[in-house]
């Protein structure tokens, strides 16, 4: 597995939550809480699902909550990649 890259998140949302009319991933969302983005708890949690299937990183729910930004998400999932499964 590779590290996960600002377009797969964004990928990841919109297949988890959807993507209404008022919801624009597609900007510069690092900073953006997911509450701004219109992304509540169940959709992030259904998106450390995606993540755990896709990247093999296990977020618990306490992960999932402290959680508030795309950026700390990616922080988080890319600190816990196993290094073996970057380089592969």
């Amino acid at each position: 597995m590779s590290t996960m890259t600002l377009d797969d998140l964004r990928r990841i949302l919109v297949a988890c939550a959807g993507e209404d009319d008022g919801t624009d991933v597609s900007g510069d969302i690092l900073d953006s809480s997911f509450e701004d983005l219109g992304y509540d708890s169940l959709a992030l949690m259904e998106s450390a699902a995606r993540i755990k299937q896709e990247f093999g990183v296990d977020l618990s729910d306490d992960d999932v909550a402290d959680i508030d930004t795309p950026r700390a998400l990616l922080d988080l999932v890319n600190g816990r990649v196993s290094p073996a499964a970057v380089a592969s």
